[in-house]
């Protein structure tokens, strides 16, 4: 199969339009590969996943992060270096869908509101109008249990799904939940939507001190890396349906933060 009809199939799922002002998803790093017969998926560009895509036999590597955000000269011996010099040597292209993939709620970034089974829903931040019963393009998503949990129950959910090694909570803790509202990665700048949208648990990751010591709603922090990992899973088995005629493949990784161990 052609790069480009892969490209095609990737963007079904995250539109390369609605893509945020100041992200740089789509091609990072081109290549002369015609012919692509295994895909492989990741949720960072590291030297690590790439590595490890290249040892598996990937010939197009697509990652939810950019490679950059900010494109510079490889003037360093860095990870970006190393992640060049490793594409270049095996001539495999490189695709990010990062901002793109996170405003489709119908795509991977929705996995969590079907977990929890959530309905009655709303996007965040709208990035489109919303068309008929259609929810519009856009980040975070905001919606109604099926029956009453408690935080702790919906940690439960997650972790069934997701790691949350590293998870915190902050603020009012209430005794049970009805309305969700969770972004994936770095959400914490939805927090007062998720309120105004009447949820009364937000689930995101990054939450730095001051937001949480302000948060007039509860905050459980899951890390950037724990629900964005899932969902780069499922998007590639996402793409293992469609792409029929190519191997689809996901390298998993870890965060980067761990817990302390104390002796």
């Amino acid at each position: 199969m052609q790069p480009i009809e892969i490209i095609k199939a990737i963007e079904e799922t995250a539109p390369l339009a609605a893509a945020a002002a100041w992200d740089v998803s789509g091609l990072q790093v081109a290549a002369h590969r015609q012919n692509v017969t295994k895909l492989a998926v990741c949720l960072d560009p590291t030297p690590a996943s790439v590595g490890a895509a290249l040892e598996q036999g990937a010939q197009f590597v697509l990652s939810h992060h950019p490679l950059l955000l900010k494109a510079v000269l490889p003037i360093r011996l860095d990870d970006y270096h190393a992640v060049l010099r490793l594409l270049f040597q095996a001539d495999v292209p490189l695709y990010a869908a990062h901002t793109s993939l996170d405003v489709n709620a119908y795509g991977p970034a929705g996995w969590l509101a079907r977990t929890l089974e959530l309905g009655n829903l709303t996007v965040l931040e709208p990035v489109t109008p919303a068309t008929g019963d259609t929810l519009p393009l856009g980040f975070g998503l905001a919606g109604d249990l099926p029956q009453p949990m408690t935080v702790r129950q919906i940690a439960g959910i997650i972790a069934s799904n997701a790691p949350l090694s590293t998870a915190t909570v902050s603020g009012p803790e209430p005794q049970t939940v009805t309305r969700v509202g969770y972004c994936t990665g770095s959400g914490s700048s939805l927090l007062d939507a998720a309120q105004a949208a009447g949820a009364q648990l937000f689930i995101t990751g990054d939450v730095k001190y001051h937001t949480a010591l302000a948060a007039e709603i509860c905050l459980l922090d899951v890390g950037h890396h724990s629900l964005e990992e899932e969902m780069m899973l499922r998007m590639s088995r996402l793409l293992q349906q469609r792409l029929h005629d190519v191997e689809v493949f996901f390298v998993p990784s870890a965060s980067p933060f761990r817990t302390v161990a104390l002796s």
